[in-house]
C-alpha cells in the first residue's frame, strides 16, 4: 500500500444550507436545467415517502452556490467510490497499518494514499426516501447530480425521467469511458453510471444495457441474470454473446484478462468463477496467481483507456459494504487497503499527467456504525488483534455449514479452527490467570495471548451463536432480539467477529447502511473545489465543471 508521510489537511466549511417547509405542492414540475451565475433563491421539490406508501410533495426554499468554474480543465478523470467507506472505515485501516507495522509507526505517521490528498472534503448522503440511503440512489446522485428514490438506477423518484450521468457526456464528448467494480458489474453502483432502471433489481435490463453500450472498458463480477429473466422465469439470449455481437472482446479469467492489450477494442472482463454475489474474492481470501482484484482491474482499465483525447473511469470498491453489514472488520481493512493501491494506480498515472488529471475519492454511504471505540476497551484500542482473523465471514459460512450438516458437532469440537481462523483462545481460568499474572510482569508474548483469551460472557456468547447456527434458518426464532444480536447473518460468524472487533476497540450500531456523512478526497486540476462541506449532488456538478462538461446544477421549477 502506498503510505505517505501526513501532510495539512483542512476542512473549508463552505455553504450553510437552510431550508423552510412551505405548504403541499402541485404534481411533479418539469425538470429544467440552468446555469447558475450567482447566488439566488430557487424552489426545490422533495419527495418523501411516509407511512402506507403514501407520497407527498413539499415546497422548499433554499440558497444555492453556484458551482465554481475551475481555470484549468480535466481530460482524465477518476471516480473511485468505497461502498459503505467513511471516516471510520478509513481511519480503522490506518491504524491497522500502524499497528502492524514493524517500523513501530505511531497512528498519526501513517496514511492511506487518499488521506493524503490535498483537497478533504465531507459530503451528505440521504435521499428521497430517508437519510439513510441505499447504493441506487447514492450513486444515481453521484452520477447525475440528482436525488432520487432507494432502489432507483438513474432515473427520478417515480422510475419515469431518465437522467443523463457524467459517463454518458464523457463517452458524447468524445471521451473513453470504464466501468469497474468489486461485485457484480451490474450492481447498483456501477449500474448508476451506464443504466436507467426503476429498480436495482432489474438485473436483466441492467446487463442489457451493458451489453449494447457504446462504452469502452467493463471490468468486475459476472452478471447476475446473463442467461434469465430479471426474475428467473424465462430463458433469454446469453448476454455475454449479445456482448460479443456488439463488439466487446469478452475476457474471462486471468489469463484472457492479462493478455488484453491498448488497441484491442470494447473489453468486458470478468473472473473464471462465480462465488457468493457474483463478485470478487475479499482481499483476505485472493489467491494472487488464480484471482483478479481491483488494483488488476483498475491498472488495466487505465492501461486500455489511455488515450490523447481523454477518458472517465469510475472504480467501485463493493465489497466493503458488504463487509460492513456483516460487521466484519477485519474484511472491510483489508479491501479498504486494497482500494487505496487501486488508487495509487490511479496517482501514478496523474504523476505522469498532473496538468491534465483529476482524481476524486469518495463513498456513496456509510455501512454497519463503524465506530473506533469499545465499551469494554474503555480508552484503548488494540488493532494488532485483527490480524490474526486470515478469512472473511462469507468464507467461513461454509464451514460453519459443514458442521451443521454433520449434525453432531459440539461448541468444543470448533475451537481449535477458531484458533486458527480468528486467533482466540479457549482457555481454562487457571490458564488466563497464569496469563494474566505473566503479562503484569512484562511478558509481551503472555500479554498478546491474554489479550486474545476469551472470558466467561464471551464464551457464552459464543456458544449461543453457535447453538443457533447449529439449528438452521428454518428452525431459529425470528424475532426483533434475534435480529439486534444477529441481523441476518450465521449467528456463529457474527459472534465471532463481534467478540474479535470488540477486544480490538472496534464496535458497531447496524447491519444497514447509516446516514452520517462521507469524506471525499481529490487531488489534480480543479481539486481544490472538493474541500468543504457539500451534497453528494454537488460532486457530480464539481466534476462536470472540472471535465468542461457544464458543471450547471440541476433544479426544478414549477
Amino acid at each position: 500500500m502506498m503510505i505517505r508521510n501526513r501532510c495539512l489537511k483542512g476542512l473549508l466549511l463552505l455553504v450553510v444550507v437552510t431550508g423552510v417547509v412551505a405548504a403541499c405542492a402541485p404534481p411533479t414540475p418539469e425538470v429544467v436545467e440552468k446555469e447558475v451565475e450567482v447566488t439566488r433563491q430557487v424552489e426545490v421539490q422533495v419527495t418523501r415517502v411516509v407511512e402506507k406508501e403514501v407520497e407527498v410533495e413539499v415546497e422548499k426554499e433554499v440558497l444555492i452556490t453556484p458551482t465554481p468554474q475551475p481555470e484549468k480543465h480535466a481530460k482524465y478523470v477518476f471516480l473511485f467510490v468505497g461502498d459503505g467507506l467513511a471516516v471510520a472505515q478509513r481511519n480503522a485501516a490506518e491504524l491497522y497499518v500502524a499497528a502492524t507495522a514493524r517500523t513501530g509507526d505511531r497512528p498519526e505517521d501513517v496514511d492511506l494514499l487518499m488521506n493524503t490528498f490535498p483537497a478533504q472534503g465531507m459530503n451528505t448522503t440521504y435521499d428521497l426516501t430517508s437519510v439513510i440511503p441505499d447504493s441506487a440512489s447514492t450513486a444515481t446522485s453521484l452520477a447525475t447530480g440528482h436525488k432520487t428514490a432507494s432502489g432507483v438506477v438513474g432515473m427520478d423518484a417515480s422510475g419515469k425521467q431518465v437522467y443523463e450521468n457524467i459517463s454518458e457526456v464523457a463517452k458524447a464528448n468524445g471521451w473513453k469511458v470504464g466501468i469497474v467494480s468489486s461485485v457484480s458489474i451490474d450492481h447498483a453502483t456501477p449500474a448508476s453510471f451506464y443504466a436507467h432502471e426503476p429498480s436495482r433489481g432489474n438485473y436483466r435490463e441492467i446487463g442489457e444495457a451493458l451489453a449494447t453500450s457504446d462504452f469502452d472498458y467493463f471490468a468486475g463480477g459476472p452478471l447476475k441474470r446473463p442467461t434469465t429473466s430479471s426474475d428467473k422465469q424465462t430463458e433469454l439470449t446469453d448476454l455475454y454473446e449479445m456482448a460479443e455481437d456488439n463488439g466487446f472482446t469478452v475476457a474471462v479469467g486471468k489469463a484472457e484478462f492479462d493478455a488484453l492489450k491498448p488497441g484491442v477494442g470494447k473489453v468486458f472482463a470478468v473472473p473464471d468463477y462465480n462465488i457468493g454475489g457474483q463478485a470478487l474474492y475479499y482481499t483476505m481470501d485472493r489467491v494472487p496467481e488464480n484471482n483478479l482484484s481491483i488494483v488488476d482491474l483498475t491498472r488495466k482499465g487505465i492501461e486500455l483507456l489511455d488515450n490523447p483525447d481523454g477518458f472517465f473511469l469510475m472504480v467501485e470498491a463493493g465489497k466493503i459494504d458488504w463487509a460492513c453489514h456483516a460487521n466484519d472488520a477485519a474484511a472491510a481493512i483489508h479491501d479498504t487497503i486494497a482500494f487505496d493501491n487501486a488508487i495509487s494506480e490511479a496517482f501514478e498515472f496523474y504523476r505522469d499527467h498532473p496538468k491534465e488529471t483529476l482524481i476524486v475519492v469518495t463513498g456513496d454511504h456509510e455501512t454497519g456504525g463503524m465506530t473506533i471505540g469499545f465499551a469494554g476497551t474503555k480508552y484503548s484500542a488494540f488493532f494488532e488483534k485483527i490480524q490474526h482473523q486470515n478469512i472473511a465471514y462469507d468464507e467461513f459460512n461454509a464451514q460453519v455449514a459443514e458442521w451443521r450438516e454433520a449434525g453432531n458437532t459440539r461448541f468444543e469440537d470448533t475451537w481449535p479452527v477458531i484458533e486458527e481462523h480468528f486467533g482466540l483462545l479457549f482457555l481454562t481460568a487457571d490458564a488466563r490467570e497464569e496469563l494474566e499474572a505473566k503479562a503484569d510482569e512484562g511478558d509481551k508474548a503472555a500479554e498478546m495471548q491474554y489479550g486474545l483469551a476469551l472470558s466467561d460472557l464471551e464464551l457464552e456468547m459464543l456458544e449461543e451463536g453457535f447453538e443457533r447456527s447449529m439449528k438452521g434458518e428454518e428452525e431459529r426464532a425470528q424475532d426483533d432480539y434475534q435480529y439486534l444480536l444477529y441481523g441476518s447473518y450465521e449467528p456463529y460468524v457474527v459472534k465471532l467477529t463481534h467478540v474479535l472487533n470488540q477486544k480490538a476497540g472496534i464496535s458497531w450500531t447496524s447491519y444497514s447502511h447509516t446516514g452520517v456523512p462521507v469524506q471525499t478526497s481529490a487531488i489534480g486540476v480543479g481539486a481544490e473545489m472538493f474541500n468543504g462541506y457539500y451534497d453528494n449532488t454537488d460532486i457530480h456538478a464539481k466534476m462536470m465543471a472540472i471535465a468542461g462538461f457544464g458543471g450547471s446544477l440541476a433544479m426544478a421549477s414549477q
